[in-house]
């Protein structure tokens, strides 16, 4: 598929019109089942932004999603994945192959349905709202069924007839969902433990070498960014799996490897703790002494005391 710039569609109307379906039973909250589209999957590729969160689940051959250059080819696994407004989705039919009958649905959210309700925040402390699609949620039989019998109550209520429960009730269905997503997504970071693991190795070799580097006073500190970048996995899933292993988020794991490398310096060497502060990529030494201490409970100078 060319690459062109994504289309922005603004409400889940517009998400309806363009994708060929019904007009939708409420403006802010729809469930759309694979079955629900007229048109053949080899016309509907997407390269969109969209201005609502939108849920997906799906069993299908043959089709690529991907977000931004990260790819993931779907095989006839039940897949969920996430994404909140403002995130792009590229979808794309694999030319090689027949792509089969896909199942499966989306749940699309409007920031307006859940304004001014709890949902709101917590909605924005789900990590994997910011995963890339490589790293969706790998469901087994019994959590989809699990979560394919909410989305129908939640379908179910939206047409019934709207009352003032209605909303409260969708949305408790809708955190209910949230809730069974982050259990299966700590279930799979303990299934995949082989290669979790092996991303944590990963992790302490880049962040060793980054620290043994003779340009770590003029590169700086690592970043989250920087890190997750070179692992090829998205800040916050790997922020997610390093909780889940170690119970240290990505940011603890480089200050861990910054604390290790000052000590080294502090014991076996003279220079000050402004020569080392620098050498370790810290502006000012201020800084640095004060993430020593917050970590060893002792200044820079006391650790180095206690060798004497």
């Amino acid at each position: 598929m060319a690459h062109t710039k994504p289309q922005r569609i603004k409400s889940i109307s517009e998400f309806h019109r363009v994708r060929g379906l019904p007009k939708p039973t409420h403006p802010l909250i729809s469930v759309v089942t694979t079955d629900d589209f007229t048109k053949l999957p080899d016309e509907i590729a997407m390269n969109a932004v969209f201005d609502f969160y939108f849920i997906a689940l799906k069993r299908m051959k043959g089709v690529k999603y991907k977000y931004g250059q990260l790819h993931y080819d779907f095989e006839d696994d039940g897949i969920l994945f996430f994404m909140s407004p403002n995130q792009v989705l590229e979808l794309e039919i694999v030319e090689e192959e027949n792509p089969e009958k896909q199942s499966g649905w989306m749940l699309l959210i409007h920031p307006d349905f859940i304004w001014n309700t709890p949902l709101a925040k917590t909605i924005k402390q789900y990590d994997f709202f910011d995963y890339s699609v490589n790293e969706a949620l790998l469901l087994s039989e019994r959590e989809e069924i699990t979560l394919n019998s909410i989305i129908q109550t939640i379908r179910q209520e939206y047409h019934s007839n709207i009352d003032k429960f209605s909303k409260q009730i969708i949305i408790s269905h809708i955190e209910t969902l949230l809730s069974y997503s982050e259990r299966f997504y700590s279930r799979q970071f303990i299934t995949r433990e082989k290669a979790n693991h092996q991303i944590l190795e990963r992790l302490e070799k880049l962040l060793t070498d980054y620290f043994n580097s003779d340009d770590l006073a003029i590169r700086g500190l690592p970043s989250v960014q920087y890190v997750s970048e070179a692992l090829n996995v998205s800040p916050s899933y790997l922020g997610s799996l390093l909780r889940e292993i170690s119970g240290q988020n990505t940011q603890q794991h480089i200050h861990d490897k910054l604390i290790e490398k000052a000590k080294e310096k502090l014991s076996t060497t003279n220079l000050s703790v402004s020569e080392i502060a620098y050498k370790l990529g810290f502006e000012h030494s201020q800084s640095f002494s004060k993430l020593f201490k917050a970590k060893t409970n002792a200044s820079p100078l006391e650790f180095r005391q206690s060798f004497n």
